[in-house]
C-alpha cells in the first residue's frame, strides 16, 4: 500500500542562477517517492542585506537549506542563521572545492558565477543553438553534413527537446521526422560526418503522447490514424528498416527521460569520434 505524499520546503540560495543547487535539490529529492520538496530558489544572492530577505521567508516556512555561496563571510553568516534556527544546512560546493584544492595544491579562486564566463565555450554553445533552431523538423536538409547529430524518428519521440538539450551542450543537432512511406532528404542518407539517430518508443506510448497533443483543427487531419495504435506500430516498423538499412543506431525513449536520452547520444557520439 502506498505511503500518503508528504511535502517539505527546500530552500536554494546562490550568488549565481542557482542551477547547480537545482539540480542536486532534485536529484537528492528525487529519491523519496514518498516525499516532495516544494522548492525556494533565491539567486544572485550577495548581499547581507539581500540574504536577510531571504531568512525571513525560511523562517515564515522552515525546512532544508542548500546553497553555493563563495563569499566565506555570507557563507558563515547562512550556516549561522541555519543553526540558530534549528534547520539542516549544507554548502552544495565547499566539500567539493576542499578536494579539489587538496589535490591540486591550491585554494580555489571563489569568482562568482565562474561558470557562467563567456568565453569560447559559451560561444560555441550558443552556435549550436543557433544551427540546431534552424534545422528543426526537418529544415534545411543539405547542411546536414554541417551537424554533429541528427535525430530521426516518427511524430512525438522527443526529436525537438533532445535537440534543443544537446545544442546546449555545444552539439550542433538537427533533426528530421520519419513519415510513412516517405524518403529521408538524399543528403542524410549522403551524410558522412554525423551521427544519425532514430529515435522509437513503443505504440503505446506515443499514442498516450499524441492523444495529449493539442491538434488544432487542420483541414483533412486524420487524427483517428495519428493516435491508431496499429497505424503507429506500422510508423515504427518502416523507422526501425530505415535505420536498419543505413546502420543507424536507435535509442528507445518510451522510458526515458531527455536527459538520459541525451547521455545515451553523447555516449554513441563518443564512441564515433574514438
Amino acid at each position: 500500500m502506498n505511503k500518503p505524499q508528504s511535502f517539505f520546503h527546500l530552500h536554494l540560495i546562490s550568488d549565481a542562477t542557482g542551477e547547480t543547487l537545482l539540480a542536486a535539490g532534485r536529484a537528492a529529492s528525487a529519491q523519496y517517492k514518498d516525499a516532495r520538496a516544494i522548492e525556494h530558489i533565491y539567486p544572485l544572492i550577495r548581499t547581507e542585506k539581500q540574504l536577510m530577505k531571504v531568512f525571513d521567508d525560511i523562517e515564515e516556512e522552515p525546512g532544508i537549506v542548500l546553497y553555493t555561496v563563495v563569499d566565506q563571510a555570507l557563507a558563515h553568516r547562512i550556516d549561522e542563521r541555519c543553526a540558530a534556527m534549528g534547520l539542516p544546512c549544507v554548502s552544495v560546493l565547499e566539500p567539493v572545492l576542499t578536494v579539489f584544492q587538496s589535490y591540486l595544491g591550491t585554494p580555489a579562486g571563489r569568482r562568482v558565477g565562474a561558470q557562467h564566463v563567456l568565453d569560447a565555450e559559451y560561444f560555441r554553445r550558443i552556435d549550436a543553438l543557433n544551427f540546431t533552431m534552424e534545422h528543426d523538423d526537418g529544415q534545411l536538409p543539405l547542411d546536414m553534413e554541417q551537424a554533429d547529430v541528427v535525430l530521426i524518428g516518427i511524430s512525438r519521440t522527443s526529436k525537438t527537446p533532445t535537440s534543443i538539450y544537446l545544442a546546449n551542450r555545444g552539439i550542433k543537432t538537427a533533426n528530421i521526422p520519419i513519415v510513412l512511406g516517405v524518403p529521408v532528404p538524399p543528403a542524410l542518407i549522403d551524410a558522412k560526418t554525423p551521427l544519425v539517430v532514430g529515435l522509437v518508443a513503443t505504440a503505446e506510448r506515443i499514442s498516450h503522447v499524441r492523444q495529449n497533443r493539442l491538434l488544432g483543427s487542420t483541414t483533412g487531419f486524420d487524427s483517428t490514424a495519428y493516435v491508431d495504435r496499429a497505424s503507429i506500430n506500422e510508423e515504427l516498423t518502416y523507422a526501425r528498416q530505415l535505420c536498419g538499412r543505413h546502420g543507424w543506431p536507435t535509442i528507445d525513449v518510451s522510458r526515458r527521460s531527455i536527459e538520459e536520452t541525451a547521455a545515451a547520444i553523447v555516449a554513441l557520439l563518443r564512441e564515433k569520434t574514438r
